[in-house]
């Protein structure tokens, strides 16, 4: 009993922590790139594909992290309703403390999409600033 409960820290614990880490490298990029972009001068950019590449850096990161954090909560919660499982077959839990469990385990699913949105939303307003950029080029190339 004593190896489910660490075994059911370690996967509850272990997939929170990895969505928080993920929260604050998203954010980070984020506030790299607003940065780089209130700094930025187009007009220092020999080529459109040289600007487009400085523009884009790091944005797959986040964009990685929003596409793939509702997957890792969603591992998480699968792993945490295994446990659950787990404890049941022991015979050794009530009905109230089932439904405690299985509501602890969607937790995971509810940070990864958390997580997820923020993520999305940071990606979206960096693509757009990075397309205004990229059209404020285009204008005073001609």
């Amino acid at each position: 009993m004593q190896d489910i409960e660490t075994l059911k820290h370690l996967v509850d614990y272990g997939v929170i922590t990895l969505l928080i880490v993920m929260s604050f490298v998203a954010v980070y990029f984020f506030i790299e790139r607003v940065i780089f972009y209130r700094k930025i001068v187009v007009n220092s950019y020999k080529t459109k594909k040289a600007l487009d590449v400085a523009l884009t850096k790091h944005l797959t990161i986040i964009g990685t992290i929003a596409s793939n954090a509702p997957y890792i909560g969603l591992l998480g919660t699968v792993l945490a309703i295994m446990l659950t499982f787990m404890t049941m077959g022991s015979g050794d839990i009530d009905a109230a403390k089932i439904m405690e469990s299985l509501a602890l385990a969607l937790k995971a699913t509810a940070v990864g999409l958390v997580v997820a949105i923020v993520a999305m939303v940071l990606y979206n307003i960096l693509s757009r600033s990075a397309e205004v950029l990229e059209s404020e080029y285009e204008a005073t190339e001609v």
